[in-house]
This record gives C-alpha cells, structure tokens and sequence, in this order.
C-alpha cells in the first residue's frame, strides 16, 4: 500500500506562512498608532498598556462588538477598507455614553481565506479609526477558517477600553423631566439594520450594488457603505463644561431602545419626529419593502446616531458648541415626568 502523501496545514485550507508576511508589513502602520502608554511591542501573547496619570480614581470602560453583515457589502463591491472605521468609531461611541476617553483598540478578523492585500486594507482603517480616536491599536488576532466561512465571507469584530473619573462617569441618574433632548445627526445606517436593508436593496429591488439612485444622489452601495460617525471629539471636550445627564448611541433597537437605557424610573422621554431631517435612504427602504413604521424605529437609527441629555439652561450653548465641532445639530424633544419610557410622536 503506498504512503500517503503528507498533508500540511497549507494543505488543509490554513497558509500560515502567507498571513505571517502580511501581518509583518503592518506592524509600522500599527505601531504608528501607539502613544506613551503602550507598554509592549506586537506579537506579545499580551499587549502591555499603562494606566495614564493624572487620574483619581480612575473606572475602566470597555465594549465589543461586530460590523455586522455590513462586510458583505464591502465584499460585494472589493473594498475593505471603511469598515475597520466602522467598527472602530461604534465601540468608541459606545463608551463615550459613560464619558469615557478611549485608550486602546483591539481587533479580531476571522474570513474563509486572509490574503495579504485584504488584511492590509482592514488594517488601515482600523489605523485610521484609532488616529480619529486618539487610541492606540496594541494588538488583535487573525484567523483562517476556510470550513467555517464561505469563500468571500469574514467577520470583523473589536474591543475598546477607555477610561473615566469615577465622579465623572455619567450614567443617566440625574436625568430628570425638564431636561432637553439633544439629536446628532447620523452618516446613514453606520452598523446597524444591514440585514434587513440588503434584502430590500438587493433583492426585492434587485439592484446591482453600482445602481446610481438619484433619491440618494449616489449608488446604493456607496450609500449603504457610509462610515459610522464618531461623535467622541466632538463631545468628550463638552464633558468638563456642561452637565450631560446622560447619553445614547443609537444603535440596534434605534432610538426607542437606546434612549431607555440612560433613563432612570420616573422620567419619560419624549421624542418628537420630525425636529429633524431624515435621510432619504430610510423612506426609500421602508417604501420598496412595505416595512412597518415600528420595524423602521427599531431596526435603523433613522439619522440620528447619539442623543445627549442636558438641562434646558444649557441646551443652547450645548448645541452651539456642537455645532462648531461640526455636528448636525438638533433638538429632538425633552424629558417629563412619567413612567420609564420613550415615547416618539
């Protein structure tokens, strides 16, 4: 009986020696990311970070999440170098609620096949994301799953940690009715609701991803492809100024989901559409797939991506600065007494 021939990883679908020549032209992109306090060089088993001084008592705030199936569309079209940001700025935005300042970035890009030219563009936005942010990427992991994901197909997903005062966490409690509601003004869908909209887009109204719409004045890819916003330099400076109540990052469940989790018991908030503008790709959405209004609130962010709670004395100055920073700017409603809930009329 003759030997088998011997079977290498290569073999089995896994090139390792190809993903460790990307990963080596990365490292000075990723290095340039890294501040003082990044405390070990890549290919550690652990990034080493040191706690920055000045603080008190300092809280630590993290989060992860994924860009969701908003990647397929990057696939679609060949370009994956947007979505790094996405996900980037989402966790970012996602402790900016606390009032966190973030610190580092850590990421996970797991795909059928990781070829060099692919990890190189993920990579980039994830560096400029960080730079955005002022956060250092101090590591991630990669991994090769030809038996897990179909040809074309990964996943993105990333971990933030940033840092708080322990007196200057905002946390929603002193929310309280007579507080005004304040709407910044979203790119899009950012990460969320990409399930739902590429069944429209693609299959119900069978466009091909370069379809120029000109509801949208652009194709329907490069309206679906639109980078999830950063709000945090705009809104960490405003921290140490006003008193911010609370805050939300519109993100899946939209505003009535996100708005309820600042919100402590006997304060309503109500929400009054139509304070601001709504981006055309939501109506057309909703009218070439007959969705429900209610399925439209909860699924999108319906452009608003952040919302910050503030007293009315300091809604006009609040807003001003915003303004200048660049934001989109509105005021979406206010806070009154009632059960715990949010209310959109």
């Amino acid at each position: 009986m003759p030997k088998p021939k011997p079977l290498t990883y290569r073999d089995a679908g896994v090139d390792i020696d190809a993903k460790a020549e990307a990963l080596a032209r990365l490292k000075p992109l990723i290095r340039s990311t890294f501040d003082r306090y990044v405390a070990s060089d890549l290919g550690a088993f652990g990034s080493l970070y040191s706690v920055p001084e000045g603080y008190q008592s300092p809280v630590l705030v993290s989060s992860v999440d994924s860009v969701g199936t908003k990647v397929k569309i990057a696939t679609m079209i060949g370009r994956h170098d947007t979505v790094g940001q996405d996900i980037v700025f989402h966790c970012g935005n996602d402790i900016l609620v606390q009032g966190a300042r973030p610190l580092f970035f850590m990421d996970y890009l797991a795909a059928h096949k990781l070829q060099g030219e692919f990890i190189l563009s993920v990579a980039e936005g994830l560096v400029a994301g960080c730079r955005r942010l002022s956060c250092s990427l101090i590591g991630g992991e990669t991994a090769e799953m030809p038996d897990i994901y179909a040809p074309g197909e990964y996943d993105l997903v990333g971990f933030i940690l940033g840092l708080v005062e322990r007196d200057e966490t905002v946390t929603g409690d002193s929310i309280r009715p007579g507080d005004v509601l304040i709407g910044l003004g979203s790119d899009g869908l950012h990460t969320n609701g990409y399930t739902l909209a590429r069944k429209v887009a693609f299959e119900i109204a069978g466009w091909p991803p370069d379809e120029y719409l000109e509801e949208l004045g652009c194709t329907i890819s490069a309206e679906l492809m639109r980078i999830h916003r950063p709000y945090g330099p705009a809104v960490l400076p405003l921290l140490d100024e006003f008193a911010v109540h609370g805050m939300a990052h519109i993100t899946g469940g939209g505003i009535p989901d996100n708005l309820l989790r600042p919100l402590p018991e006997g304060c309503r908030a109500l929400v009054r559409r139509g304070t601001w503008p709504e981006p055309p790709i939501f109506g057309l959405l909703q009218r070439l797939g007959n969705l429900p209004a209610d399925d439209m609130l909860r699924t999108f962010n319906m452009g608003i991506g952040f919302i910050l709670v503030v007293p009315a004395e300091q809604a006009d100055p609040v807003r001003a600065r915003l303004e200048m920073a660049g934001e989109q700017v509105y005021g979406i409603g206010e806070i009154v007494a009632g059960e715990r809930s949010v209310q959109i009329i």
